[in-house]
């Protein structure tokens, strides 16, 4: 039942991306299959199967989307879509990021147009009813349906081929072999194009080929047959009918790269034998999720203890797309050059960033920022973050207007491409929007201690000749607003509901991340995942349960006797609910000089914004959210 209602929350999210006509002149992206790929009539192996499509021929990519690898392929003679396929199918070409969400269906037989928009030409298809004629290389079929199992990674083969004895099987793309038949099994090798491999068997029930493999402590691994280009007969290999294969030989896991000191300092920070056994203890849930370091399904992981100043990460030396994650660096950079209380328009663009994750809104932060051009407001969050001694982390342009995506397109410059000191290759990550767990764990920490401890670098290590400076009053105000996020999902689903949480949610098809600070009755703690797997991160089974029972752990051992079962149900609301104005409660609290002015314990907040926030004496806030926060369609974004 949890599962059922975050992927349908998900899916209204998808709803509410309407398609807007683009054909391949407008997008410059089109799509030919690996060799051949079915066409099916929604973005699921659900979808009517409709058609296939064949190697040879590129097609116009009208639509994709948002949360599931498919893309709407477009006919050649513009009548209209032609059906839906599997991303990893087929080979793309131009920047996927500009093809509008879609959701819409195609009918078999007739021209699927769009869905009609205000700047549409008319129409004038007269009083008949048009039918569509597949193209020449499109070819009704009622086989050849990919299955779950089979779904794996693929792309246009380049490789030279080698030769080796027996029944041969190439790989048809860059692809995973696994530990056993299924994607759920660990993968043991990332294989290359035209890479070659024995085959010793078949499954006799599922589409995957055994093969010699020798760095497997059985000699042995799987691969999915669509992967595979098969030379020779197949069923002359071994046949395999087993569906049990726990008596596998337990795999030596993968150590993890644990890191225990200040990435700003270098200074090390001692950890407790009984926090270190929490940080390992959340990594290993992890792992056993199938995210391993050494492979390409993997994750990354920090947490920092607020109280004792202990912190711990995993995997901290990968890089990963900063998605909606960093705009914490641009709020921070934002909040750093205001000269006072921000004005009622500029609290608007602050919660619509934050809150909406929209990125017009978070492009007008950057131009304040950057003395109105959005290009160097980047630049400058990102020397900002350089100031205060992280290397690793930075955005160096604005943010596309309708993906999570940094771009670097249109600018009236080229953008900064950084090399840093992270490993920038496995993650794939963004080349000018880039973060790593631990840097983006200190930097919520410094805004805690800026808020509540008053102290920390922010208000002690910026120089005094900088653009950016700060006050605890910023700091606060800085951490309201994110606990104000109304994204339920992720990390705060394995809190309690009337829990305060700070944090920022962000995501790609292939890396999902979450960031946050959570005020937990026991103690106050800093969490920052991110989880990549290449081509496409599943939410509903595989990303969204991991971050939410990750978090449960850490809030159960700081707080045994509220101890949680099970992570909440936790909810993503539709994008098209989010929408602040002027008027709305939280952007006046923003707004206001008054609000959290002042840090002191028993003092309690009222909708006049005369009082100011409450601390509880452990410096723990407790204000209650405002009233209506989803409100009035005011705003000019």
């Amino acid at each position: 039942m949890r599962r059922f209602a975050l992927m349908t929350a998900l899916l209204v999210m998808v709803a509410a991306s309407a398609l807007t006509w683009t054909n391949v002149e407008a997008t410059g992206v089109t799509a030919e299959a690996v060799g051949s790929a079915n066409l099916r009539s929604l973005p699921t192996v659900e979808g009517e199967l409709i058609g296939e499509i064949r190697n040879g021929t590129r097609y116009p990519v009208i639509g994709r989307s948002e949360f599931f690898p498919w893309v709407l392929l477009g006919r050649l003679d513009g009548l209209g879509a032609m059906g839906w396929v599997f991303q990893e199918l087929v080979t793309i070409r131009g920047d996927l990021n500009v093809v509008p969400f879609s959701e819409q269906e195609v009918i078999p037989g007739q021209i699927n147009e769009p869905p009609p928009s205000d700047d549409a030409p008319p129409s004038d298809d007269g009083d008949g009813e048009p039918t569509a004629t597949l193209l020449p290389d499109v070819v009704v079929t009622s086989g050849n349906t990919p299955t779950p199992e089979s779904i794996g990674e693929q792309a246009t083969p380049t490789a030279e081929p080698t030769q080796i004895p027996g029944i041969v099987g190439t790989a048809l793309g860059s692809i995973n072999v696994r530990y056993g038949p299924g994607v759920g099994f660990q993968p043991l090798y990332r294989a290359s194009t035209g890479e070659m491999f024995e085959v010793i068997g078949y499954h006799t029930q599922f589409p995957w080929v055994q093969v010699r493999f020798e760095d497997s402590p059985n000699g042995a691994a799987w691969i999915s047959i669509d992967l595979l280009d098969i030379q020779g007969n197949l069923f002359s290999t071994q046949p395999i009918s087993t569906t049990n294969f726990n008596d596998l030989p337990t795999l030596t896991p993968t150590p993890a790269m644990r890191a225990s000191f200040n990435p700003v300092t270098g200074a090390e920070v001692p950890i407790s034998d009984e926090f270190a056994a929490l940080g390992d203890s959340l990594w290993d849930y992890i792992m056993s999720r199938n995210f391993l370091l050494g492979t390409e399904r993997f994750g990354a992981l920090f947490i920092g203890d607020l109280q004792t100043g202990e912190a711990i990460s995993y995997g901290s030396e990968y890089a990963f797309s900063g998605t909606s994650i960093n705009k914490i660096a641009i709020l921070m950079a934002y909040f750093g050059v205001l000269d006072g209380a921000p004005t009622p328009a500029q609290a608007r663009d602050i919660a619509n960033t934050m809150i909406c994750s929209e990125n017009v809104a978070t492009n007008r932060l950057l131009e304040l920022v950057g003395g109105g051009d959005d290009l160097r407001g980047a630049e400058e969050t990102t020397r900002f973050l350089r100031e205060l001694g992280l290397r690793n982390t930075f955005i160096t342009a604005p943010y596309h207007t309708t993906t999570e995506r940094a771009t670097s397109t249109p600018m009236p410059r080229p953008a900064e491409i950084p090399r840093t000191e992270a490993n920038q290759e496995t993650a794939n990550p963004n080349p000018t929007n880039q973060l790593t767990v631990d840097e983006m764990g200190w930097l919520l920490t410094n805004i805690y201690e800026c808020a509540y401890n008053e102290g920390g670098p922010l208000l002690e290590d910026i120089s005094a000749d900088s653009i950016f400076s700060f006050t605890p009053q910023d700091c606060r105000k800085m951490l309201y607003i994110m606990s104000e996020n109304t994204v339920d999902g992720m990390m705060k689903a394995g809190m309690p509901d009337d829990m305060v949480v700070s944090h920022k949610h962000g995501w790609l098809f292939e890396t999902h991340t979450n960031a946050g600070i959570f005020f937990t009755p026991n103690r106050d703690l800093v969490m920052v995942m991110a989880l990549h797997q290449p081509g496409f991160l599943i939410f509903g089974e595989d990303s969204l349960p991991t971050f939410a029972h990750t978090s449960m752990r850490a809030y159960n051992y700081y707080n045994p006797e509220t101890a949680l079962d099970e992570p909440r149900e936790g909810f993503i609301p539709p994008v098209d609910q989010c929408n602040y104005g002027v008027n709305d409660p939280i952007v006046q609290n923003l707004a206001s000089s008054n609000f959290l002015s002042r840090n002191e314990p028993g003092l309690s907040f009222s909708p006049d914004l005369s009082p100011d926030l409450a601390l509880t004496p452990t410096l723990r806030p407790t204000w209650t959210p405002a009233p209506d926060e989803i409100g009035a369609a005011d705003s000019d974004d």
